[in-house]
Formats: structure tokens, sequence, C-alpha cells
């Protein structure tokens, strides 16, 4: 049968689109490299940050209020619970990105705040141990998303929409054009009108437009023991991105398994091969992370339960990629994501169906485009 469309790269991006492409009626075949919840990439770890005070840049807070519905949306019909509202903390000492960029947020689109003193976190959250003239944005809608569960439960939804979903399928190379898309894998050819490329670490590879641009990175996330479990279930410890002398920290609840999680934005700057990630957590990565839990957190400052590795993949400028490719137009380039795109899987797949199937989305992805690295691609 032919395909209107093929998608490589099922994880989180690739797995929303095959599932908004497929509910609309498009003929999809979606093809990745793993077996369906493998850890090989970007989106594992059990839970995942979603907020809408977004200090990255305001211009994401709408996009994310879509994202919530149509995460809702994909919990009644997976059955199964994927979103957890705990609130969220949005820390720094005043004048800090973090801080100053999350109450931008807030008062830019009415979000619902509190503006938190150190005296007044350290009472609020008893885990907690600020530092000095810390201040931090409080805003209760945030929460953590379920990432192994949320994508078997868009690619289910794909599948139960007539997509066809090859799992260890290795993308070798593309040929596009005159208005289709033919691709090689190890396990055959197929031929569409369109091709979704979602690799996540792996687009370098396979886009040579972003080859130059994109800087895979190994991230370690780390659970430690706590002293004082109470103080750090989801009722009490909303999860933070907090902005200290030691880096930028992001942080959850308890949740399935026991240990406080935590993590460092570009934990130890460290380049990644996708093809031969590093996945050992080793003493030099503990001490990373246990330098904000020790002076923080002291509460979970027992052992390391359990870490794992997985990978950014970051642009210049640390926004997202969603855009055709500039030499074949029957390509769309989606998910260099620069470590902070999971939450917005549910709305990028309706925006690359929308692409898919009108050329243009009512979202707001100008800020998106890859024409603002003009001159930077090879």
């Amino acid at each position: 049968m032919p395909h209107d469309v093929i998608v490589a790269g099922l994880g989180a991006m690739g797995s929303a689109a095959a599932a908004h492409l497929a509910a609309r009626g498009l003929r999809v075949l979606g093809l990745d490299r793993f077996a369906l919840g493998h850890d090989r990439g970007s989106s594992h770890g059990l839970t995942r940050i979603i907020r809408l005070a977004y200090f990255e840049d305001p211009s994401y807070v709408p996009l994310l209020r879509r994202a919530f519905e149509l995460w809702r949306d994909l919990e009644a019909t997976a059955g199964e619970p994927l979103l957890s509202v705990t609130g969220g903390l949005d820390a720094g000492a005043e004048g800090s990105r973090v801080f100053e960029g999350s109450l931008r947020s807030c008062r830019e689109h009415a979000l619902a705040h509190e503006v938190l003193d150190a005296a007044a976190l350290a009472a609020r959250f008893p885990a907690w141990r600020p530092a000095a003239g810390t201040r931090a944005v409080l805003q209760p809608d945030a929460g953590f998303l379920l990432p192994e569960r949320c994508i078997a439960a868009h690619a289910a939804r794909a599948a139960n929409a007539g997509a066809t979903l090859r799992w260890d399928e290795r993308l070798l190379a593309w040929h596009a054009g005159g208005g289709r898309v033919r691709v090689r894998t190890d396990r055959g050819e197929h031929e569409a009108g369109q091709l979704v490329l979602a690799g996540g670490a792996w687009m370098g590879a396979l886009a040579p437009a972003l080859r130059a641009l994109l800087a895979p990175e190994r991230q370690v996330l780390g659970w430690f023991a706590v002293a004082d479990r109470p103080r750090f279930a989801a009722e009490r410890f909303p999860v933070f991105v907090l902005e200290a002398d030691e880096g930028i920290f992001y942080g959850f609840p308890e949740h399935a398994v026991p240990g406080f999680k935590i993590g460092r934005y570009h934990h130890r700057g460290e380049p990644a091969d996708p093809e031969a990630l590093d996945r050992d957590c080793h003493a030099a990565d503990e001490a990373a992370l246990r330098a904000a839990v020790s002076r923080y957190f002291p509460a979970a400052d027992g052992p390391l339960l359990r870490a794992t590795a997985c990978m950014f993949t970051n642009t210049p400028d640390e926004h997202f990629v969603i855009d055709r490719d500039p030499g074949a137009p029957e390509v769309l380039l989606v998910s260099p994501c620069s470590g902070h795109g999971f939450k917005f899987a549910s709305v990028v797949g309706e925006i690359v169906a929308d692409l898919v199937q009108h050329q243009a989305t009512r979202h707001d992805i100008g800020l998106f485009k890859l024409g603002r690295f003009a001159g930077a691609s090879a």
C-alpha cells in the first residue's frame, strides 16, 4: 500500500506526529531503529517536567497551553494517567535568567503565580534549603509527564488509526524529488509523498542541512535516597528549575521508584556520539549532581540509588527546529530540541500534521525556522 507520509524516529516527537497524522486519515508509515520503549535516545527517565512559566522565551507559552490540552486528550484515549500536576518552582537570584524569565512569562500571559523569597520558599517547602537571596516563581499548573507511557500511548493511537509502525528498522538514506521521497532502511525501501525526520540526536546524520548546527550532548540523571520521604512526595514537592552557583538544575518529587530525581542542564558539557554514548554513571557525574543536592536539598543527600544517561541535541540558540529541509521541500525537519522539548511533543505532533496536510499551521512557530541560522548550515 502506498504511503502519504513516512515518519522516521518514533520517540517523543515522531510518535506524536504519527498519531496526529493517522488520526486525520493519512496513510502513515513510522520507522524507528529501536524497539518501543527503548532507552537509547532522549525520551526516557520515568518523568519529564511540563511547565507554563517558561523562562526560555514567553512565546512558548501558547504552545504549552495547547500541549496541556492535548496531553489530557491523550490520557482520556489511553485510559491511564500521563500527567501529574504538582506546581512548579523556578528559582534563582534576582536578575537570574530562570527567575526573571519565568516571571516575565507569567506576567505577559497572565499566568497564576506567586513570588517567594528564600524564607517563604523554605517555610512552604521544607525539603528546600535555598541560598540567601533566592527568589522563586511558584506556578500552580506545572507538573510531570511519564515519557515512556506517553510515547506508548501516542504509538497506540497511531496504530489504532491505521498507521503502520515498524520497530527495529533503521533509516539509512533518503532521496527526495518531484514531490516524492524514497527511503532506504536496513530492511528494505519505502516511498511516500513526504518524509518527517524526527531522529533526535541522530538528526545530524539524517539531515545534511542540520549537520553543522547540532551538538548532541551527554546528560545524566540521578535518584538520591531521601531521609524524610514525605517532604519529597508529589503533594508537597513541586517540580523545579533552580539556577544556582553550581549550575542550572531541575528536579522532581519521588515517583514510581525510590529517590529524589535531579539533573543539571548541560551536565558536564560533554559532546555525545549517539552511536557510542557512555551510559555508565561515573564519580564525576554523581559529584555534579550531589553538589546541588547536598547544599539545597540536604534531606536527599543519601546514597545514589540509580542513574541514567540520555542526550540533549542542542541548536546554537537552544530553540527547536521545525521547518522544511531547504534542499528538499518534501522533507520536514523536526526535533532538535536542546533538552527541553518533551513537554511539547503533543502539540508538535499537531503542528507536524498541519504542515504535512496544509503547509501551514495556526501555531506560531517562527522561533523554530531554520532560516535564523542562515549561513551556518552545511
